[in-house]
């Protein structure tokens, strides 16, 4: 049996990693890690400025890419 959380977190990394690969089980993790701040108020700040041409434009370049 597992004893300490030490151990515990370090296998289940491993098992999500063997699963997932490394960047999936970190975007699996940041699922469960308390975040800070406001996202809302942070977000509404960020793009406070952005048209809805802006989105527009950035999705064309995006498709222009792939």
């Amino acid at each position: 049996m597992l004893s300490n959380l030490s151990t515990i977190r370090e296998r289940g990394y491993a098992a999500l990693t063997k699963e997932l690969g490394s960047s999936g089980m970190a975007v699996f993790i940041r699922h469960f890690e308390n975040g800070s701040g406001d996202y809302t108020t942070e977000r509404e700040e960020i793009q406070k400025n952005t048209t809805i041409d802006d989105v527009a434009e950035r999705i064309k370049k995006r498709k222009e890419r792939l």
